[in-house]
């Protein structure tokens, strides 16, 4: 690989997960079993407690809001349907779904229903009371899973997993923005918590369906599209690679009504930066207006259009520079995209002009159109007082620029973020603006003769 320097600060969430050393804990599954009676504690037989001989095929879902439920719903409509566990974060969700009609997702006029389909636990360090008690996966490995928490939750959950996970295992991240395992920090992460060379097969989906929640385990799929799912880092010390990647990967890639496919390295690599600048620019903008995605594409010369120039001006200069840094060099040559007759410099060009300004915006209007109607995740996140993904979106691009110059070999380059680190700001103290104080906030110096 390409040198470059390795100074560079490292992210917050990876100086987070590796300062704590405490052994991954004991995590014991909760069933509904668990919470019907008073009956104390044991290892009697349960009903909803799965066949530890169905695991290599058995896809657990850890998260269960509007993505988990759309992967769930999707994925149980395979012929033959594979066994389906959902796990939610609180006791109050279980006992919710004891007594509620299961998942419910509306498309296209028709309500999905689904419970029988699917069996359901909470994991937790806590043993139950009442009922028996296991371990998650019986102490054994789980063999697939798919990470549908917030972004913000995403590594810490996987992390605190460990234990439960190794070589033949396979977790694919459902997750808006860049996935945290792509270099340079997904080698440094697996170096320190799988030391022993036995750290799972990690993937990831990029999802461009537009769902809403109308309550617990239920949503609306209000814009259905498409999705894709590809490797992030495989763990290529196991020879031959785990089944679990294959599977998983086909399972989300056929799925009914995902419309999904599969993805080399590289075409995720570019599919999550492209996604990426659709969230960077309609998300936190739609949170500060407190106004719907179509909203913002209304006049082509208004303010909110000059802040959107201005926004995908600062993305196209921090990607790329990152395409064209050493850093990208292991993800792309090693690609299928680079064939006989066309030389990395040629795939960099081509990625290059995938992320120029004229190219982004371009993009960025067309999909507009699309999801004029739909109201944006962080919109419904600041709506419902919970935390928005704004670290894991524009948070991103400023760290990465800060990676980019301090990694730099030579004179560094200096990328401006000024917009994006605002917009961080704004949407963090919960700011509500106007057009005019839009332009103010993020077009400081500019002659506001609008």
């Amino acid at each position: 690989m390409a040198a470059y320097s390795t100074q560079s600060r490292q992210p917050a969430w990876l100086t987070s997960l590796l300062s704590n050393t405490s052994p991954a804990p004991k995590l014991y599954a909760w069933s509904p079993d668990n919470l019907r009676g008073s009956v104390p504690s044991s290892l009697s037989p349960s009903a909803d407690q799965p066949d530890p001989s169905d695991l290599d095929r058995r896809i657990f879902i850890l998260g269960i809001g509007n993505l988990g439920r759309l992967y769930a719903s999707c994925l149980s409509m395979h012929s033959p349907r594979p066994p389906i566990t959902l796990v939610v974060h609180k006791q109050e969700l279980l006992a919710q779904w004891i007594h509620g009609p299961g998942l419910e997702i509306t498309r296209s006029g028709r309500l999905y229903r689904g419970k029988d389909e699917f069996q359901i636990e909470l994991w937790t360090e806590q043993a139950p009371t009442h009922g028996p008690v296991r371990e998650v996966a019986h102490a054994n490995k789980i063999r697939n899973l798919i990470v549908a928490t917030k972004a913000s939750a995403a590594m810490t959950e996987a992390d605190r997993l460990r234990r439960y996970l190794d070589s033949s295992s396979s977790v694919t991240f459902l997750q808006n923005g860049m996935s945290k395992l792509w270099p340079p920090y997904g080698q440094k992460y697996v170096a320190q918590r799988y030391p022993d060379n036995d750290a799972p097969n990690f993937l990831a989906c990029v999802t461009n369906h537009g769902v809403l929640s109308e309550g617990p385990f239920k949503s609306l799929h209000a814009s259905p599209a498409d999705s894709a799912v590809g490797p992030v880092l495989l763990n290529n010390t196991a020879r031959p690679l785990a089944p679990s990647v294959a599977y998983l990967t086909d399972a989300i890639a056929s799925a009914p009504c995902l419309n999904s496919r599969s993805l080399t390295r590289a075409e995720l690599w570019a599919s999550q930066l492209q996604k990426l600048v659709v969230n960077s620019t309609i998300n936190p903008l739609t949170a500060v207006l407190r106004c719907k995605n179509g909203a913002l594409f209304e006049n082509s010369n208004g303010i909110v259009a000059k802040v959107i120039v201005r926004l995908l001006h600062e993305s196209s200069a921090i990607l790329q520079t990152l395409i064209n840094h050493p850093i990208a060099t292991e993800i792309l040559a090693a690609s299928s995209d680079v064939k006989p007759g066309k030389s990395l410099e040629a795939v960099r060009e081509e990625l290059s002009l995938r992320f120029s300004f004229a190219e982004l915006h371009s993009m960025l209007y067309n999909i507009g159109q699309v999801v004029k109607d739909n109201t944006s995740s962080m919109l419904q996140d600041v709506r419902a007082g919970k935390p928005t993904e704004i670290h894991d979106f524009n948070g991103w691009l400023v760290e990465t620029a800060d990676f980019l110059e301090q990694s730099s070999i030579g004179q560094p380059r200096e990328l401006d973020v000024s917009c994006h680190r605002t917009l961080i700001a704004m949407v963090e103290s919960g700011t509500i603006v106007d057009d005019t104080e839009l332009a103010k906030q993020l077009l400081p110096g500019m002659s506001h003769t609008w």
